[in-house]
């Protein structure tokens, strides 16, 4: 796995809010086992951004036409892994964390022309982990906990290679790199509900939305009349999560 210097420099962040935020509450108040963990898994439906977008150029003498695709056109809904923890500051407040892991497989799509023939691309998977950190605050209410989450964080996104075929045109490439591996910035904002389902087990339900940055261009398309393909790269996905909590208490 990458380590990028922007994911560390998050991670070292993270922990400094989480010692400040200890060493302030202690000045407070007694302590109490404010640490809790959680686990969750759900789906991500991308809301905005282009893997592709539209371009007209010439790659190999050939004219060549590329229609705009969606994320959810080539990899539909990807799957989301969520392991975090969190520090009580007080009973309505707290500091937030969750390393975040993406997966999902690609569907091959028709990109658009290439001369006389249909452009057809097989993107690789899309993959990616994130460190997210922010500030959740909660509602109690009588059987359960409504909160509302903000957060910003590191995504390090996975080279996403592609391979094109022009069948009349007897044309298959390689399996060439389309956008390099990424540090991406992201950000969230969420609501969910905490249900109590044992002495110190809670089931999680979330919605929200979450941005991450754009992708990092190719070399390959720089420069050239192609190289419009790689614009609007950022994604806006619309996570739905579930899991459970567990709080040391």
């Amino acid at each position: 796995m990458r380590m990028r210097r922007p994911f560390l420099i998050l991670a070292v962040i993270a922990c400094a809010l989480l010692l400040g935020a200890s060493n302030a509450r202690a000045q407070g108040q007694t302590a109490d086992k404010p640490w809790m963990i959680d686990f969750g898994v759900g789906i991500s439906p991308s809301v905005k951004g282009n893997i592709n977008s539209g371009v007209i150029g010439t790659f190999q003498g050939q004219t060549v036409a590329v229609v705009p695709h969606t994320y959810s056109d080539v990899y539909g809904n990807s799957i989301d892994w969520h392991f975090g923890g969190g520090y009580t500051l007080d009973a309505v407040s707290e500091i937030h964390g969750a390393f975040i892991y993406q997966s999902t497989a690609a569907n091959l799509v028709r990109l658009g022309d290439f001369g006389p023939s249909s452009l057809y691309g097989q993107f690789s998977d899309y993959k990616s982990w994130a460190l997210d950190i922010g500030y959740r605050r909660y509602v109690p209410l009588s059987d359960a906990r409504v909160y509302a989450e903000g957060t910003i964080g590191i995504a390090d996104v996975h080279r996403i290679n592609v391979v094109f075929a022009a069948p009349q045109s007897n044309l298959i490439t390689e399996n060439g790199d389309f956008y390099d591996g990424t540090a991406a910035f992201t950000w969230s904002v969420s609501a969910g509900v905490l249900f109590p389902v044992a002495k110190q087990v809670d089931f999680n339900a979330q919605i929200g939305l979450r941005h991450v940055g754009g992708l990092a261009n190719v070399d390959q398309f720089v420069g050239t009349s192609l190289a419009a393909i790689n614009n609007d790269s950022a994604r806006l996905s619309f996570p739905i999560i579930v899991g459970v909590r567990f709080r040391f208490r």
